[in-house]
């Protein structure tokens, strides 16, 4: 029994030995067209990587803003957050932090459609594909823009008219041109925007922090004024005079809220490090895709070698 357990092992390296033996020579043989796959390969893939135009990012490194009222906030909350709630006025408790709210509001289409519109990027968006940077000039695509005409002249296949769309616009921001990434153990915000010019790419991060800014700050200005008119009205319409402590604190609140957003240019996010033009590109990575491309077509060269011969093999 143990030599025949002996025979059939030594039968069954016998067939490796053989199958790997015709391995080996089925790619020998098919050698040529291994190393003619992957030169084009190579070829195509230096071509198409040095087709690619450069891409720039521009960051800036980002603090919470500190909030002055916080404490006392949160003291009056303690005492009159019930009364504030039915108030309409926010005192803190529970609800998301500004950093919070201000990066999603950095994300929400609203304010993306509100800033492209400000400062008409949408050519910048998205009919820009290059750089001239001996003359430091933003190239656009003539099949998307006439730049001395200032028109869309895309075509379109479905119902898209010329002009993008700010959803279209917001949408290819998103996805292609910006960053943001928040450090859980320190807190700090990074914020940064992709372009074909490092130039576009430090004055998109800078006019979209200082827009986040502003837009935080005027939507607290905004709250207050609510909340001290409606406290105002209140305290008119009520001759308790422990009711009317009560309105005349929670307007001083809002009162102090207002003037801290009023003042504060850098409401929500502090800047730490601001943005710089970037010396060096960050995309694309033309040795990675030459490499993974060389490597691609070595293994499909070697795997249509391989069913090519084992085909082969089973006519026969």
């Amino acid at each position: 029994m143990n030599n025949q357990n002996i025979q059939m092992q030594q039968t069954t390296f016998a067939d490796d030995e053989i199958d790997l033996k015709e391995l080996f020579l089925a790619l020998w043989q098919g050698k040529w067209i291994i190393i003619g796959t992957t030169i084009i390969a190579a070829v195509i893939s230096v071509v198409y990587a040095l087709s690619l135009p450069n891409i720039y990012k521009s960051e800036a490194l980002l603090a919470p803003a500190e909030d002055g009222q916080s404490g006392g906030l949160s003291a009056l909350a303690g005492q009159f957050g019930g009364l504030a709630s039915l108030a309409g006025v926010n005192l803190g408790g529970g609800s998301a932090d500004k950093t919070t709210i201000a990066l999603e509001l950095l994300k929400s289409r609203s304010f993306i459609g509100e800033f492209v519109q400000k400062h008409d990027l949408k050519p910048l968006i998205m009919a820009a594909n290059g750089w001239d940077q001996a003359n430091n000039k933003v190239l656009y695509d003539p099949e998307i823009y006439d730049k001395e005409k200032s028109i869309w002249v895309r075509e379109t296949k479905t119902s898209k008219q010329s002009e993008p769309s700010l959803l279209e616009v917001h949408d290819r921001i998103i996805k292609e041109f910006l960053t943001v990434t928040k450090k859980k153990e320190t807190g700090l915000i990074t914020i940064g925007m992709k372009h074909y010019s490092p130039v576009v790419a430090k004055e998109l991060t800078d006019k979209l922090i200082e827009q986040i800014n502003s837009t935080m700050r005027t939507n607290a200005i905004n709250d207050a004024e609510k909340s001290i008119g409606y406290l105002t009205r209140a305290l008119n319409e009520t001759t308790l005079a422990d009711m009317q402590k009560v309105f005349y604190q929670l307007i001083e609140q809002q009162e102090q809220a207002k003037m801290l957003a009023s003042v504060r240019e850098e409401f929500a996010l502090k800047v730490i490090d601001p943005a710089v033009i970037a010396e060096e590109k960050s995309e694309p990575k033309r040795g990675v895709i030459c490499v993974l491309s060389v490597l691609l077509g070595l293994i499909i060269s070697a795997m249509f070698i391989l069913i090519r011969s084992q085909f082969i093999k089973s006519k026969k």
